[in-house]
């Protein structure tokens, strides 16, 4: 059974950087494309940032593009986001999601399979 447990939430005060971890088991991040999304309440969930199996490209939205990096270590079978220079907009519930890897990179929640409980980040001084 594919499990995703995000991990590395928390409170950090604006302008601080924090890092999450998404860790895949009963599957391998070989076949998986992986996406990180985060979702206030009340508002829709947005996608955040997202990662490709095999060629490891990767997908940022235009509100995190140049201050979050996702990456990965397939050893460990665990995607990470360094989020720096966070901001009020920020603080949400922060998720990870898997689908079967495939040509496309896709930044819609929607074509994701399986996803974790995620974990909450807070900005706050």
């Amino acid at each position: 059974q594919l499990v995703l447990v995000e991990s590395g939430g928390g409170l950090v005060q604006p302008g601080g950087s924090q890092r999450l971890s998404c860790r895949l088991t009963g599957g391998s991040l070989d076949f998986y494309d992986i996406g990180w999304f985060r979702q206030v309440s009340g508002k829709e969930r947005e996608g955040v940032s997202a990662i490709h199996a095999a060629t490891g490209r990767t997908f940022y939205s235009e509100s995190v593009k140049g201050r979050f990096t996702i990456s990965k270590d397939n050893r460990k079978n665990t995607v990470y986001i360094e989020m720096n220079n966070l901001k009020p907009d920020d603080p949400a519930l922060y998720s990870c999601a898997a689908v079967p890897a495939s040509i496309k990179l896709y930044s819609d929640p929607g074509e994701y399979e399986i996803w974790g409980q995620g974990t909450q980040v807070t900005v706050s001084s």
